[in-house]
């Protein structure tokens, strides 16, 4: 009957086909996660750019630090020869080693941080720049500030052996306070007079060094 249609009559109507239902996976297959995505082509540079000219340049050794090292070996030499053409040996017994091992060990030292300090420089290396707050690496060197600090110096100098350390040390540090833009002339001097004291009578009593007294010798 449900093969051939009736006599008389439309075919018998025939169920409705049960869809196939996909297999679910198990367990097993959900601990292991997604499937890996199919590698991808990396996407071609379109720039046109070159790694290599991005790479930033070498370095090159600053030159002007080569008179550092050639003054630090030259303070060295000098230090060395000096020690021994000029410096005696010890003459008691209680001084065995005397005073030549120690200006000859600085002297010595002074030598290997010339050769270090020149390898470094080669090799390209540089000491950072100056950024104080109160520094503007872009004006030039002030020269009148900078003159001025070495004739105060030079002043100095010349007249401690005359005047004596407390009146050229007077004049050493009212120059030093003008020449660095302190115009307080007055307080200044009173400062100056008062730290040159200080000093002195310091090495005098504190250390038994007696600085000179020039003019004033007999009063301090």
């Amino acid at each position: 009957m449900t093969t051939r249609p009736d006599r008389g009559g439309d075919p018998p109507s025939r169920p409705p086909a049960v869809p196939a239902i996909p297999a679910q996976p198990g367990p097993e297959a959900a601990a292991a996660g997604p499937p890996p995505a199919a590698p991808t082509a990396p996407e071609a540079d379109t720039t046109g750019a070159d790694p290599a000219a991005d790479a930033e340049p070498a370095p090159r050794p600053d030159r002007a630090q080569y008179g550092v090292v050639a003054f630090l070996a030259l303070v060295g030499g000098f230090v060395i020869f000096d020690a021994t053409t000029r410096i005696g040996s010890a003459i008691n017994t209680a001084d065995p080693i005397g005073p030549k091992p120690v200006p000859i060990l600085l002297g010595v030292l002074l030598l290997v941080i010339a050769v270090i300090y020149a390898v470094d420089v080669a090799r390209g290396g540089a000491g950072e720049p100056e950024a104080g707050e109160d520094v503007d690496l872009s004006l030039p060197i002030d020269w009148r500030t900078v003159l001025l600090l070495v004739g105060a110096f030079l002043v100095n100098a010349v007249l401690i052996d005359r005047l004596g350390w407390v009146i050229s040390g007077t004049i050493l540090f009212w120059g030093s306070a003008y020449a660095l833009g302190n115009r307080h002339y007055v307080r200044n001097l009173l400062i100056a007079v008062a730290l040159s004291l200080i000093t002195f009578y310091t090495f005098a009593i504190g250390l038994g060094v007696d600085l000179p007294a020039g003019v004033l010798q007999g009063i301090l």
